[in-house]
């Protein structure tokens, strides 16, 4: 009879029954299992959703597989080269556009986790120069006394229609319309007296001009001051908004017509090539006069580089070495949840055989197991793990043979507990009378029933690793580049804190299989407690 046989059985027995109804009226743990369960399935044919390659072609009337098969360049181009061909560019080659029957299907994500993506397919119809217009109006600044008479002047010929040498000696008002709460403002600065930031639009008494004047917020000092700072800035803006001229590789203005219309033919021609200019290279911003006002005009055209943000194609971004994020969280929910299968599984096995061994054997096995794990458990696992990868190199293998081998150490604890109060029951008697082995009394008759501790924390164990390589990946010791990992998106965000996508995506994807962990875990407890009705009163 198979060792675990008895295990397998158990699935029939009426408690198990009951357990599994149990299970199943948590409705959020239910739906939760299924949810994860479906998740998992489809990471596992991630070849088949994320892919450069087409999972099916046809090509002058034969069919072929990629997704499944390699073949060769020459296969297809006849040039004898036996690397993978590019399939985009065989798609896009005359070649295969002269067979009319030729065709090819994608992935719905046609992006591997590690195909780099070319800069200027991004381009592809937003390839276009934007001329900025934003007008720059005239500031100046003039000192006052408490006379409010002018003592230096800096740019202020537009103000006042003479140089900045002349205006000392000039009295304010009698240039500008001042009010009394900007007087009264002045006064009370020089009286070295707390005061707000002030803004009063003003008009000149004989030119046909509008300033904003402004004082800056004011507060007592040491002596009062012997002059005020008054700031005049330009109003009324002649150009009535910023406005833009978007310009195509062609020499097509795609928007801002009307307003380019206003310009003056010299200007046009003028702003015309530098924005043709800046399709090759960067173009400096400049100062023009646009309908009287001194206006600034910028050439921009986004240049594309990595981290980019979510675009068509690219729904959730491109990470910083010009990789689909989306493609890589796929893959990367593969390596999660194997990788937490694939330990709890090791977990598993060596607590239970430890545990096992403890608690059934108990007296000088139970102690010296018990100082032998605590002193295990005192190793620091985060060093061991930086020597053994800096030895053997970083690894999937390795990461699970050293994770495993301290993640069994919880485990075995509640295992031991259980075969202690297990090993003295009269089932347990009744088999060491009938002369079974010790083996099979352990394995057939105490582990079946030892095993509620293991699958209550069989969830709980899954996040508790899925959540492990992440951090591991975060912080440069996991897996090595470039697997796909969740972590290893996070790390980039750490370097990249303005691309949010890198930041959003992996934490939503982690903290969703995290919390669906959970809920089955909770459905999981809930089921295995044997009063689940009770409740203090």
């Amino acid at each position: 009879m198979r060792p675990f046989h008895a295990i397998t059985r158990s699935l029939g027995n009426p408690v198990t029954v009951k357990r599994l109804r149990r299970f199943r009226r948590r409705r959020r743990a239910w739906c939760s299992l299924w949810i994860l369960v479906l998740l998992f399935v489809a990471s596992l044919g991630s070849e088949l959703l994320c892919n450069d390659r087409p999972l099916l072609m046809r090509f002058n009337g034969r069919l072929y597989v990629p997704v499944f098969r390699f073949y060769p360049e020459d296969t297809f181009l006849g040039n004898g080269k036996q690397t993978r061909p590019d399939y985009r560019k065989l798609r896009e080659s005359e070649v295969f556009r002269a067979g009319t029957e030729n065709f090819m299907v994608f992935p719905p994500v046609a992006f591997g986790p590690q195909t780099r993506i070319d800069p200027e397919a991004l381009r592809q119809g937003r390839d276009v120069v934007t001329v900025r217009f934003e007008e720059i109006p005239h500031v100046g600044s003039v000192d006052v006394d408490r006379n409010l008479q002018i003592i230096r002047a800096r740019a202020c010929k537009v103000f006042f229609d003479r140089e900045d040498d002349k205006l000392p000696g000039q009295v304010l008002r009698r240039n500008w319309a001042l009010n009394e709460s900007l007087e009264e403002a002045i006064r009370r600065r020089f009286r070295n007296e707390a005061a707000p930031s002030v803004q009063v639009e003003s008009n000149h008494r004989i030119l046909s001009k509008t300033a904003i004047l402004s004082l800056s917020r004011f507060e007592p000092r040491n002596r009062p001051p012997t002059t005020v700072r008054i700031t005049l800035r330009e109003a009324g803006a002649t150009l009535s908004a910023p406005f833009e001229v978007v310009f195509a590789r062609d020499g097509g203005i795609v928007q801002g017509t009307a307003a380019w219309g206003r310009l003056s033919a010299d200007l046009r021609d003028a702003l015309s090539r530098l924005a043709m200019r800046r399709f090759s290279e960067p173009v400096p911003a400049d100062v023009v006069i646009v309908a009287g006002t001194r206006t600034r005009v910028s050439f921009q055209r986004e240049d594309i580089h990595w981290p980019y943000r979510p675009v068509p194609r690219h729904w959730l971004g491109i990470d910083s070495a010009g990789r689909d994020v989306l493609a890589r969280l796929v893959y990367g929910l593969r390596t999660s949840l194997l990788f937490g299968l694939l330990l709890v599984g090791v977990a598993m096995v060596l607590g239970i055989a430890v545990g096992s061994v403890q608690g059934y054997y108990g007296g000088a096995v139970d102690i010296t197991g018990q100082r032998l794990t605590e002193i295990w458990s005192a190793l620091p696992f985060l060093y061991i793990m930086i020597l053994m990868g800096s030895v053997y190199g970083r690894s999937f293998a390795l990461l699970l043979f050293c994770y495993g081998i301290f993640n069994w150490i919880g485990l075995s604890r509640y295992v031991r507990a259980e075969f202690l109060r297990l090993r003295n029951r009269p089932f347990v008697d009744a088999a060491r009378c009938m002369g079974i082995a010790h083996r099979k009394i352990i394995l057939r008759h105490i582990v079946p029933n030892a095993l509620t501790p293991v699958i209550t924390f069989f969830p709980f164990s899954l996040v508790g690793a899925i959540s492990a390589l992440a951090a591991l990946d975060y912080l440069g010791f996991g897996l090595p580049p470039p697997t796909p990992s969740w972590g290893e998106l996070l790390h980039q965000a750490q370097q990249y804190r303005w691309a949010w996508w890198l930041i959003l995506y992996p934490f939503v994807a982690l903290f969703v299989v995290i919390l669906l962990g959970v809920f089955i875990g909770e459905g999981v407890r809930d089921a295995f407690d044997p009063k689940p009705y009770s409740r203090m009163e």
